[in-house]
């Protein structure tokens, strides 16, 4: 049987209070984070017309919470700390529309005590998503250094929010194991980075990342050496697409994205060209996705410190 959260004079009052908050704020909509089921009819009441979503990794306290009328995100990520299960459930929300990339939410979850929604914050999604962490590329089991993937992340974040000319621009990096990644690849024209010296193709030079943005426009994937070297351009992939499972919607670009990754050990990252998105896979799976929110991303160092249990 599911656990169940008990809609107790705490709840109902952190509800209100979220609430009044909500619209001081001119929040788009309350974020509960669900450990368990809840009293929907109780949830409604107390939180009057505001648009509330529920997020939770239980997918039968969704099945619950849909027929009760209310918007639902699965999550995948259990036990994983609060920062993250928010994030995630902020990007669902997202990609399924229900917010927009500007939208302000008030989150209400456990902080301290399991079972007990006992913390709220105010979270305005353009701040929010638009700061990554080194700690969210470390968890790609990888050897191709952080920076290198900060870099090639940092770029493809530019080119789907910027475009070029004012035009959406859809790319594909493939970051690391180029020796094995050029074994499923065959160029489809002109390489425009044929024939240049190592030091005139290395991403950290801005000059470099000038002129990939014009590549970037160009048909092909863009393999980069671990060391944040450009080793090709405009190449077609054709390593194996077997047992790869992706959301629906997404195109060839992210099929060849999924495929390389699983086929070698290199990251591979998309950028949407019909909005923009960047995702970033590895082993065949989608593991980050970034929005291309308007203001630049901010990589911070990212420090969980778990609370200490008390004696």
């Amino acid at each position: 049987m599911a656990p169940s959260i008990k809609f107790t004079d705490q709840l109902e009052a952190f509800c209100e209070i979220a609430t009044r908050l909500a619209k001081r704020e001119d929040a788009d909509a309350l974020l509960f984070l669900l450990e368990g089921s809840i009293d929907w009819e109780k949830l409604r009441k107390a939180t009057g017309k505001m648009p509330v979503l529920l997020a939770s990794d239980r997918p039968q306290h969704l099945t619950d919470a849909e027929e009760a009328g209310f918007d639902t995100i699965e999550l995948n990520i259990p036990d994983s700390p609060v920062y993250e299960r928010l994030t995630q459930a902020l990007l669902e929300s997202i990609s399924d529309d229900v917010l927009t990339p500007g939208a302000c939410v008030v989150a209400l979850y456990s902080g301290f005590e399991t079972g007990t929604i006992d913390s709220l914050s105010v979270i305005r999604l353009g701040e929010h998503l638009g700061r990554l962490t080194v700690h969210d590329l470390r968890q790609l089991d990888t050897r191709v250094p952080i920076e290198t993937l900060k870099t090639a992340v940092d770029l493809a974040v530019v080119i789907g929010r910027e475009g070029r000319e004012g035009k959406p621009v859809g790319t594909l990096f493939v970051v690391g194991d180029h020796r094995n990644v050029l074994k499923h690849c065959h160029p489809l024209g002109f390489d425009p980075v044929r024939g240049y010296n190592i030091s005139e193709r290395r991403l950290k030079d801005h000059k470099v990342r000038e002129s990939i943005k014009e590549i970037a426009q160009l048909d092909g994937a863009l393999v980069v050496a671990s060391d944040g070297t450009v080793v090709a351009a405009c190449q077609y992939i054709s390593s194996p697409a077997g047992e790869i499972s992706l959301t629906k919607g997404l195109g060839a670009r992210h099929w060849a994205a999924a495929s390389i990754s699983r086929s070698t050990s290199a990251i591979a990252i998309t950028v949407s060209e019909s909005n923009g998105t960047v995702r970033v896979f590895q082993n065949g799976e989608v593991m980050l996705r970034i929005e291309p929110f308007r203001r630049a991303m901010k990589w911070k160092d990212f420090e969980y410190n778990p609370s200490a249990s008390s004696d």
